[in-house]
């Protein structure tokens, strides 16, 4: 009798959660904003310089969530843009970084290279194929039966591969030697819009030359940080003497400029949010450091550039609601993380930590490995944090893998800066282990490599191969979710969420799919 009742029970508690819809209807348009390094402390320091309609319009009436949290190591603008948008990690979705290693050609390619397709207004060879899953921008076309319009633009390809998906009716990004908008010839559209505009004299190509940032408002309201050394008037020319290379445009503010012109155009073209099925919007800003700041710690340049992309939202929010509607529009806002952190430490300070060399150690460790194994170059490439085996000649030399990788191991450890070694094997095969399993959401097999170095706090890795020289850092940033729009309640939600929850929560408003490797839950505040 208790059974039969406790089914009872069972069988009417899923049929009134299946009997539940969500809280409003079905909005028009999706708009995603992936913003790369956003951090909310800058936000909640920032916001006596902001206006009323950007980031405060979004803070004070969306549903904030006080952080969000990616759970794998090495975070950059590609694997976690990618976790955004498939709900998964790098584990499944494949894209662990934005440049990958691969062993056979030793090369160092673009995680999204494949040569069986060509760009337009590039000479890159590129595709989202290398997503291993499906994305929420697929999981919508799918489900509209392909009459969902859906558009990315980014500064990079990797964004706009991750957010437009595999079904795009455009996904575009910035052609750091050109300047043009630029694409590739998996997608089988082209959209005049952009093409004219890549022939227009409003294209970068025309205009970057003439660009030099300098502060938007008065210096003085830029006070942010008691730390800041130097209240300057900066000047930053931003444009190429040769007429190419924009690098350094593209780590600015006038990248989200550039970015939310062509959005915005795409808006007011009438194209999307205007018929019976959703379309999608995908945008992707920039809110990291600026490489030639005066101060790397605490600039002026960084609170510019805040103030900036508040103007720029602001921008996008007012289009939205004079085009498709505010109530209409699902709009969900999220930081890429923060990781590109390059600290300047006074001269003279000595601090805990020091430099990690990886030629160096690699070339002990292949001495160790010849004094055990025979006189053969082993190691193939150091990169990215791992180490890659020549897994030909241990094959040919009739050597155990997981036996070369353990000893491997156990003699890296033991230098100076490394906090673990972590080997392929243990994260294929390994015994359940929480530091061994955080690192296995970030890899990949056949794209990752042998070894997986985990470095102390306070250590910085010199290697000659590389612009960036990044110290090592447990602490946490702080970055924020917000979910606007389609009468959605505002609320200040107190918790850490997790990455791969926002990708099944906007498609569970759609009422569609969860992308079909997504891990994460419905955020319960979306009901």
């Amino acid at each position: 009798m208790i059974k039969v009742i406790s089914s009872l029970v069972a069988f009417f508690s899923i049929s009134a959660l299946f009997a539940q819809s969500p809280s409003a209807e079905i909005p028009k348009l999706v708009v995603g904003i992936t913003i790369d390094q956003l951090r909310g402390d800058y936000l909640e320091m920032f916001r006596h310089t902001f206006g009323n309609r950007g980031f405060n319009r979004l803070l004070n009436n969306g549903l904030v969530y006080s952080n969000v949290y990616y759970d794998f190591p090495n975070l950059d603008k590609a694997s976690t843009i990618t976790t955004i948008y498939t709900g998964a990690t790098p584990s499944y979705h494949g894209i662990i970084a934005e440049k990958k290693f691969l062993v056979n050609s030793n090369q160092e390619v673009s995680s999204h290279h494949d040569d069986n397709y060509l760009g337009n207004f590039t000479t890159e060879k590129l595709s989202p194929l290398p997503i291993r899953v499906s994305t929420l921008a697929d999981e919508l076309k799918i489900a509209s039966g392909g009459q969902s319009d859906i558009f990315a633009f980014a500064p990079d390809p990797s964004q706009a591969f991750a957010s437009g998906g595999h079904a795009a009716s455009g996904a575009y990004w910035i052609e750091e030697e050109n300047g043009k908008w630029a694409t590739t010839t998996f997608y089988k559209n082209r959209q005049p819009l952009v093409d004219q505009h890549n022939r227009s004299p409003e294209s970068l190509t025309f205009t970057a030359g003439g660009i030099t940032w300098r502060p938007a408002i008065n210096i003085e309201q830029y006070n942010a940080f008691p730390y800041t050394r130097n209240r300057y008037n900066f000047q930053h020319y931003l444009g190429s003497e040769k007429g190419g290379n924009y690098y350094l445009f593209k780590q600015s503010p006038y990248v989200n400029k550039e970015v939310n012109d062509m959005a915005i155009r795409m808006l007011e073209s009438g194209a999307l949010g205007k018929r019976v099925n959703p379309d999608l919007l995908a945008v992707t800003f920039y809110a990291g450091s600026f490489p030639n700041a005066l101060d790397k710690n605490y600039s002026i340049e960084i609170q510019d550039t805040y103030y900036r992309l508040d103007q720029e939202l602001e921008r996008l929010l007012d289009a939205l609601e004079a085009e498709v509607g505010l109530k209409n529009c699902l709009i969900f806002v999220a930081s890429t993380g923060y990781f590109n952190e390059q600290e300047v430490i006074p001269e003279g300070m000595v601090t805990s930590g020091g430099d990690f060399y990886p030629d160096r150690s690699q070339a002990l460790l292949n001495m160790y490995l010849m004094a055990l194994y025979g006189r053969e170059q082993w190691i193939k490439k150091y990169y990215n944090k791992q180490l890659f085996f020549d897994r030909k000649l241990l094959e040919d030399n009739k050597i155990d893998l997981a036996e070369f990788q353990q000893k491997a191991a156990e003699f890296l450890v033991q230098s100076a800066g490394i906090q673990n070694v972590i080997t392929s094997q243990q994260m294929l095969h390994g015994a359940y282990d929480q530091n061994v399993q955080f690192h296995r959401n970030g890899f990949y097999k056949g794209i990752s490599g042998d070894l997986f170095l985990e470095l102390q706090p306070g250590w910085r890795v010199i290697d000659p191969q590389s612009k960036v020289q990044e110290r090592g850092h447990n602490n946490a940033i702080i970055a924020p979710v917000i979910f606007f729009g389609n009468n959605i309640k505002p609320q200040k939600i107190n918790r850490t969420i997790n990455a791969t929850e926002i990708a099944p929560s906007v498609s569970y408003r759609l009422r569609i799919r969860a992308p079909n490797a997504a891990q994460g839950d419905i955020l319960q505040e979306l009901f």
